[in-house]
């Protein structure tokens, strides 16, 4: 029975040849990334801003300015609308209540929901959260936090698994695939709340487990062709493990258009998170992270000798059959 292959085994696509353009491309999609971020702003979600937020459905999409008009008319501060992948479900935000009251939150979704019925009468209410700022603030550093720490530590993993040079690829291909997802939050809008640090924090676990696995297989390739220029090293080993990095970027993308697909719109900015994450993540674990490794001056040892043919040099922890 044959295993089904999306790319050969013994393919020879000269990936290095294009880092040039790649480096290019990367700086220009982070400038605007950080540009986007610090321009626009993320849409953060109640998690990080505090305040209220109510859902409504209506029978028909309903007209945001009158929706909006509706509620200003309360005198409850600045209204925020949002509509979601269903232009009939509405997300109404507002500033938090004076009283961190359950009952003065109540009286306010109870005085919103009957202004909106007045206006629109098919209108049903969904659901409602509260958070009030100083629990937000706490959630922006510990989100941030997290992120930070989960590079961090990624990056000193690489520096005592592998050499130095590894462990600054990795960073500035984690940091990279960051940034691409922070731009795209910016330019799109989407809301940007609790479930998309988890998506980030899990692009971050995918990306360092692809950027290991070919890390791995460069350094088994320069105790194995210890005479081989490093540029040729790091496209064998990059093709060596294409199949398996093709493979797995595919399996969880059909997964993730599916959840896209039939999840709904409370899952829909952590899945379109997940695909950005996925794609970039593989764009930078070739392009970025093992790129790098000939531009900060990793080289094999020459003086050595090439290891036998089809046979690594013994090293613990070092896999001497190919993925």
């Amino acid at each position: 029975m044959r295993l089904l292959k999306l790319v050969p085994d013994n393919t020879n696509l000269p990936f290095v040849s294009l880092r040039a353009w790649a480096f290019g491309l990367t700086m220009l999609l982070s400038i605007a990334a950080i540009g986007l971020t610090v321009a626009r702003g993320l849409n953060l979600g109640v998690d990080f801003v505090g305040g209220l937020m109510i859902e409504e459905k209506f029978a028909q999409p309903p007209h945001l300015d009158t929706l909006r008009s509706t509620i200003d008319n309360l005198g409850l501060g600045e209204v925020r609308l949002q509509q979601f992948g269903d232009p009939k479900t509405v997300s109404i935000r507002l500033p938090p209540p004076k009283s961190t009251d359950k009952g003065a939150t109540d009286a306010v979704v109870q005085k919103v929901q009957a202004a909106i019925n007045a206006k629109f009468p098919d209108a049903k209410f969904s659901k409602q959260d509260a958070v009030s700022g100083k629990v937000s603030g706490e959630l922006i550093w510990k989100g941030a936090l997290a992120v930070v720490l989960a590079v961090f530590g990624i990056g000193l993993f690489a520096i005592f698994r592998f050499e130095w040079q590894f462990g600054v690829s990795t960073v500035v291909a984690i940091v990279h695939d960051v940034l691409m997802t922070l731009g795209f939050f910016a330019l799109t809008q989407l809301e940007f709340d609790l479930n998309i640090v988890a998506a980030v924090l899990t692009i971050i676990g995918y990306s360092i487990n692809d950027k290991i696995v070919i890390d791995d297989r460069i350094r088994e390739n320069m105790r194995r062709y210890r005479k081989m220029d490093m540029p040729q090293i790091v496209d064998l080993s990059v093709n060596e493990t294409l199949p398996r990095t093709v493979m797995t970027s595919l399996t969880i993308l059909l997964a993730l258009v599916a959840l896209l697909i039939f999840g709904g719109h409370v899952l829909q900015g952590f899945t379109a998170a997940m695909i950005l994450g996925i794609v970039v993540g593989t764009y930078s674990s070739i392009y970025v992270s093992s790129s790098l490794l000939i531009t900060l001056g990793l080289r094999p040892d020459p003086t050595k000798g090439d290891a036998p043919v089809g046979k690594a040099v013994p090293s613990e922890g070092i896999p001497t059959k190919k993925r």
